[in-house]
């Protein structure tokens, strides 16, 4: 192999150890103890997470679409007949 490609081969094998490492050292066993003010709150049930992170969305995004679709309704021209 050319130095080139050594060299290529060598920070791509770098770059995947550290992101690897960077992984590991995020991992949520860190997240086994509490911080001094960490309250966190009552779960959600599913019909609660569903309209949160499906139903919500979703009509949004058809409010929006909505607005768009009537702000670019074609108009008239102000001499035409109809």
């Amino acid at each position: 192999m050319s130095n080139k490609v050594n060299k290529n081969v060598l920070r791509a094998g770098t770059i995947t150890a550290g992101t690897a490492l960077m992984l590991l050292m995020s991992s949520p066993a860190f997240a086994l103890t509490r911080d001094d003010g960490d309250d966190p709150g009552p779960g959600l049930s599913v019909i609660e997470t569903l309209g949160l992170f499906v139903a919500l969305p979703i009509v949004l995004f058809l409010v929006i679409a909505g607005l768009v679709m009537v702000g670019d309704k074609p108009r008239k021209p102000a001499g035409s007949k109809g």
